[in-house]
């Protein structure tokens, strides 16, 4: 079966059973398996959850599947969704873990979709590519800090748990990967943000351009008079931490009448 969609498949099995473990502990009621490819990592989640909801745009691996884990499915631990997971309703089946493999050229795409559902999950177990899990945890004044790092780190607390070399993939991808776990956090509660989409919307524009200041970058969206009496003319937006730019986009905010 040769590689569709961008796939890479992971075939280690220490490394799939780590994953599942980190997603489920000694046993989980369900789990939500974003890409489920060729069920390698669907495999190890079976035997540590109740049920696994594996979701597959690819018919054709869907098809495998089905022939694969007839078992599992006829027996209702396993439902086969096959649908794009940017379509799919994360919330249908109740509260769950989530774990995959998330295919690079989609993965803020997905992490979207996540947070926009993180009433219905506790954690998620991901495995990304390398840079976007130094992105995903990167500090305030690193080089990696940005957009990707605050509207993550807003929404959940993100760990960095292991690395997983490209050499455990068929056919190998071209970088290296790694595993995160996120908890799902209050912004409103831990942070002060009410309005979560107006703040990203707030901090995407403080990030819209790295090389410049935040007075260049949030120029015409503000009063001129308002951004310099908050910010230097030297302040860009990866020296804040996300308390700060919370901190900034509300005294950046009309007064309430």
């Amino acid at each position: 079966m040769g590689r569709r969609l961008g796939q890479h498949f992971l075939t280690r099995k220490s490394t799939l059973d780590r994953i599942a473990e980190a997603a489920c502990g000694e046993r989980t009621p369900l789990v939500i398996e974003i890409g489920a490819g060729r069920g390698a990592l669907t495999e190890s989640l079976l035997e540590r959850a109740d049920k696994v909801v594996a979701i597959e745009l690819d018919p054709v691996l869907g098809h495998y599947l089905r022939q694969k884990f007839r078992d599992a499915l006829d027996a209702g631990r396993l439902v086969l969704v096959e649908s794009d997971i940017l379509k799919t309703d994360l919330g249908a089946w109740g509260r769950a873990v989530i774990a995959g493999n998330l295919p690079y050229y989609i993965t803020s795409p997905i992490l979207e979709r996540l947070f926009a559902a993180r009433g219905h999950w506790e954690r998620a177990v991901l495995m990304v590519q390398a840079e976007v899990a130094t992105r995903m945890v990167a500090e305030p004044g690193r080089r990696d800090y940005g957009y990707l790092s605050v509207m993550v780190q807003a929404q959940a607390h993100v760990e960095r748990l292991f690395e997983v070399p490209r050499t455990s993939f068929r056919p190998p991808p071209k970088v290296d990967s790694a595993v995160v776990r996120l908890e799902p956090r209050d912004a409103a509660t831990d942070l002060g943000i009410r309005d979560l989409s107006y703040f990203l919307k707030f901090t995407g524009n403080c990030f819209r351009y790295k090389r410049k200041t935040l007075r260049n970058n949030l120029a015409g969206l503000f009063e001129r008079s308002t951004i310099e009496s908050l910010v230097g003319p030297k302040d860009r937006a990866e020296q804040l931490s996300i308390a700060e730019l919370a901190r900034l986009w509300r005294e950046c905010l009309p007064p309430r009448p």
